[in-house]
């Protein structure tokens, strides 16, 4: 990073007060909270606007390929313009959704708006990445500012967990509108908050030509990147019936990424370096396993139980909440004490102990077993997430924390994504103990990779100091 662009020193005592980290945390968990707001809207949408709703599932698909793709693209314009000004500029991005959607009535403006929230709320963790180690530089730390880092982890985990009863509340008490218009004063606290705590960026040393800021940014890399997770996230999708036309579109695409990355002077994505550093791609490997272990027990379990043991949704999310509380109590002392290999070993061990617990389940289980084990889920969410932000915090350059921090995100969601496609392939024609056993066992499998890459890995310390 250049000197001419570093912020100023600061004192370390004053570096993370109340009024820097605030903005911060609210922005960051915008994303979040609106992936699991829209859950509660959806029925009520169909009713209002005359559709399936089936049909409403592509609100939920918007979001999520907006965020893929925008998440590591805000990390390149944070590191090329500022990250205050990009912050902003998605806080904005989210007011705008927030107004569109709202006053919306047809199902094209609902998914434009969706995606305009999508971008902007992708603006938040990455952004906030790059500001927390700019500040964390200019006061001299030699450690990672674990409380501060924790605040991140913890406010995602919080406002997901709260995100779907807060979600029903307003539909049941203003409509289904009022999931849209919630951003609006959560982007107006944000914004003003912003604008008065966050210090501004160093001067932006504008370019001649508009030729010269697209290669800056690299605007093709970030155009064919975005192409091939489009393509990606429609072939997975279509499981159980692959579409095997987009799959060869998803190969040509990212060869093509692949090839343009490496002949152009500013990449996107620097993947020479990026295979150079090993211990980042095993930081992005653990978070898609750990997700998708996690997010396979939050969506198939669930399912499962209201299908095969005939429990109401509201009973089958409260048998689920156990597992939330344990991870946001276990990742503030993990973020605070900066601690890596034992959190992370927790995390494999936890997960592989989980997974075959779940393929003990069957219709005769009884309810507390099945709270206990989904349970032991969140020592893997907890931990896995405080440790793993905690290495890409030091795995990478203070100048490229903003891309690594959004690519971060994005295996967060393969995860997620992965996931649901695991669900929708066993799952298909018919939700039974056999195919939850079957979904266990890839479960088990996956943890035992995930268990030998934190094993394997010597580079992995107790503790992180940069």
């Amino acid at each position: 990073m250049n000197k001419s662009n570093s912020p100023q020193p600061i004192e370390s005592k004053n570096a993370f007060d109340w009024r820097f980290v605030t903005p911060l945390y609210i922005g960051s968990t915008l994303n979040p909270v609106n992936s699991s707001f829209i859950a509660t809207a959806l029925v009520p949408i169909a009713a209002a606007i005359n559709i399936p709703v089936g049909q409403t599932a592509v609100l939920v698909a918007a979001l999520y390929m907006a965020c893929i793709v925008a998440q590591p693209a805000a990390g390149k314009l944070s590191e090329v313009f500022g990250p205050r000004r990009v912050f902003l500029a998605g806080i904005f991005a989210v007011l705008i959704g927030g107004v569109l959607g709202g006053s919306g009535h047809d199902l094209a403006t609902l998914i434009v708006s969706r995606v305009l929230i999508g971008v902007g709320t992708s603006t938040g963790y990455p952004s906030a990445m790059l500001l927390i180690r700019q500040r964390a530089e200019s006061a001299g730390l030699t450690e990672p500012p674990g409380g501060v880092l924790g605040g991140l982890v913890i406010g995602g985990m919080v406002t997901t967990v709260i995100g779907l009863p807060i979600g029903g509340f307003l539909v049941a008490v203003w409509g289904w509108q009022s999931v849209f218009f919630i951003n609006i004063p959560l982007a107006l606290v944000a914004l003003t908050m912003a604008v008065s705590w966050i210090p501004g960026d160093p001067p932006y040393r504008s370019t001649k030509t508009l030729r010269t800021l697209v290669d800056r940014i690299d605007l093709a890399g970030i155009t064919v990147f975005s192409g091939a997770m489009v393509a990606l996230m429609v072939f997975l999708l279509s499981l159980p019936d692959p579409n095997w036309v987009v799959l060869g579109v998803v190969i040509l695409i990212g060869l093509a990424f692949v090839w343009w990355e490496g002949h152009v002077s500013q990449p996107f994505i620097d993947l020479r370096l990026l295979a150079t550093n090993r211990p980042l791609i095993l930081t992005y490997v653990r978070v898609a396993l750990a997700m998708l272990c996690v997010y396979t027990v939050l969506y198939g379990v669930t399912q499962w139980l209201q299908i095969n043991k005939n429990i109401s949704p509201a009973v089958a999310g409260l048998i689920i909440l156990p597992m939330s509380l344990i991870s946001i109590v276990l990742a503030w002392p993990v973020s605070r004490l900066n601690l890596v290999r034992t959190p992370l070993i927790a995390s494999a061990v936890a997960c592989l102990i989980g997974s075959a617990g779940v393929f003990l389940f069957t219709t005769a289980t009884p309810i507390i077993w099945i709270v206990v084990i989904t349970a032991i889920f969140g020592i893997t969410m907890g931990t896995s997430a405080s440790a793993n932000q905690t290495t890409l915090y030091t795995q990478v350059p203070a100048d490229q924390i903003g891309t690594a921090s959004g690519l971060f995100r994005t295996f967060g969601y393969f995860g997620s994504i992965t996931s649901s496609a695991l669900i929708t392939i066993f799952f298909n024609p018919t939700v039974s103990d056999q195919s939850l056993h079957s979904i266990a066992a890839v479960m088990v499998a996956l943890s035992v990779v995930g268990l030998l890459i934190v094993i394997a890995d010597r580079g992995i310390t107790v503790q992180v100091r940069v």
